[in-house]
């Protein structure tokens, strides 16, 4: 993602800020430019007043048209999103939304970068939804995360660090975030939606990268966690979980094309370029990652990524902590990333976020 600039002082703000940390000027995230305006007298990209979303005190800096405020309330395009969440007077678990929250906004944040349409559940049926509940709260049970015809369940448990990691030892997981489920669940809405709907030439040239995702799935889910992944599994596929269904081979492979296109972005609007080193001598040339590789082939994407991804893992070693990348990207494995490249370029629009 690109750097957010204070709208005063132009010094950088993080994307989740309530406030420039440099002069203290209070802002607000317009989701329809992408861009940092004043908390007061802000207004969007056709000059209509902004005001803060009714969320601000959990933590959400998004902004929302002043003249939209109706029956929901001023809330943003990413809270209204959310169409179930915990019980107001559950103190653990909104604490735990705010965490979550925090998450699908930085989710939506690079889908409308990269100009994938987000179309909300209000606007037809089968759009988009959020539904947000603890496993951890009286009464609520055991909270399945997945997606179904647009809504996608999370278990807000996970936003606990100690939960997560707890998760991610017992499976056996090389990475386990709260942004990385986002990304992997909203890959199952966006090939149901940009995909399978279409069908064509498209729907036949991924069921020859990813397999058939007519096979079934309750069927793969028994075969997966009573036999594991097949032998040589990470000579075709990004992760263990990727072997289990077609479905979840697409969904992983669409987050890691998240991952890689936003860490790009990211490193290259800091100025980050990996000049080679004469004694070292592996490397032919500079390394320049771009501000956008939407106008590029995922060729050039994999090439930067190589090194960016090899120098952040050295950057992890010298903290003393595990790679920050830790997966390995085989030929099979970067096809696949192709076509989620290629789905990305085709579905382009000029405004990702549609309201009515």
């Amino acid at each position: 993602m690109r750097v957010m600039k204070c709208p005063q002082c132009g010094y950088p703000v993080w994307l989740e800020d309530l406030a420039c940390q440099t002069c203290g000027l209070d802002v607000l995230l317009d989701p329809m430019s992408l861009q940092m305006v004043p908390f007061d007298g802000g207004t969007d990209t056709e000059g209509r007043s902004l005001v803060s979303c009714a969320n601000r005190a959990n933590g959400c800096n998004w902004a929302a048209p002043a003249d939209k405020a109706d029956n929901v309330g001023q809330l943003c395009f990413a809270c209204r999103l959310t169409r179930r969440s915990p019980d107001p007077d559950d103190a653990p678990a909104m604490r735990k939304l705010a965490v979550t929250s925090q998450s699908i906004r930085r989710l939506l944040y690079g889908l409308a970068s990269a100009h994938i349409p987000v179309v909300p559940y209000w606007v037809r049926e089968g759009g988009l939804a959020f539904d947000l509940l603890s496993s951890q709260s009286e009464g609520v049970g055991k909270v399945m995360i997945g997606h179904a015809n647009g809504v996608i369940t999370m278990d807000l448990a996970e936003s606990l660090d100690d939960y997560r990691e707890a998760q991610r030892l017992s499976l056996g997981e090389a990475y386990r975030t709260m942004l990385g489920h986002f990304r992997h669940e909203i890959g199952h809405y966006y090939e149901w939606q940009l995909v399978e709907s279409v069908g064509g030439p498209l729907l036949d040239r991924c069921r020859e990268l990813f397999g058939d995702e007519r096979a079934s799935y309750s069927e793969a889910i028994e075969r997966h966690y009573r036999e594991g992944p097949p032998k040589g599994w990470r000579d075709s596929y990004i992760s263990e979980y990727a072997t289990m269904h077609p479905w979840e081979d697409f969904a992983e492979s669409f987050a890691h094309y998240q991952h890689i296109l936003d860490t790009l972005t990211t490193v290259s609007n800091g100025g980050m370029h990996i000049i080679p080193d004469e004694e070292l001598g592996f490397l032919d040339g500079e390394v320049s990652p771009r501000h956008d590789y939407l106008d590029c082939s995922f060729e050039d994407v994999l090439r930067d990524w190589k090194w960016v991804a090899h120098l952040l893992n050295r950057a992890n070693h010298a903290m003393g902590k595990s790679d920050l990348y830790p997966f390995s990207i085989p030929e099979p494995v970067a096809e696949k990333l192709a076509f989620v490249h290629h789905v990305v370029l085709v579905s382009r629009v000029d405004a990702p976020f549609v309201t009515s």
